[in-house]
């Protein structure tokens, strides 16, 4: 009798675990093709940069600072960056096209170039694309994240290796006004 008991609470158990264990690898994947999603928007935006900053360039002579920190960063190889490395990258070079931005304020024979507003209505919507899948990755970040602090899966999260992952966030520099001084 206490043997069947036993392999009763034995197979209980491991399904359980395999139930456990095929969930994290569903979240898992969830997680990558969220980042994917948004990858591609943040892609779309690196190869926008050189366009922006040529079209910028000519314009904004003292500002060369703002426009070399943009493309030191965009000049770092993407396809072999981490996804931490693109995300905390592309943290940055938001910030610096948002200068590059609000200094085109600045500039009415910029803002008429129909060049600089073709570029700016791309950017424009990679910026909502970005956005948006952002919101998606973060989402499905947070599911993931909390079946792997939650207990009981918690305990099989340790035992094969999945650790929380990093949400996508605004840092504390990008949520302030970008200040323009001419």
């Amino acid at each position: 009798m206490w043997l069947y008991i036993t392999i009763a609470v034995i197979i209980i158990i491991l399904i359980g675990l395999f139930v456990t264990y095929n969930s994290f690898i569903k979240l898992n994947n969830k997680v990558k093709e969220a980042f994917s999603t948004m990858d591609v928007y943040l892609k779309k935006r690196w190869d926008l940069i050189p366009n922006i900053v040529e079209s910028v360039k000519g314009y904004i002579d003292h500002e060369k600072k703002t426009l070399q920190e943009v493309i030191e960063l965009r000049n770092s190889t993407y396809d072999k960056m981490s996804d931490d490395e693109k995300i905390k990258t592309n943290e940055q070079i938001s910030k610096g096209i948002n200068k590059i931005m609000a200094l085109a304020e600045s500039y009415p024979d910029l803002k008429a170039s129909e060049n600089f507003k073709d570029l700016s209505n791309q950017l424009t919507k990679v910026e909502d694309d970005i956005a948006n899948s952002r919101k998606y990755y973060n989402g499905t970040v947070r599911i993931y994240n909390n079946k792997v602090e939650m207990f009981p899966s918690n305990i099989v999260a340790k035992m094969f290796g999945y650790k929380v992952k990093n949400m996508f966030e605004a840092k504390e520099m990008e949520r302030e006004n970008v200040k323009v001084n001419l």
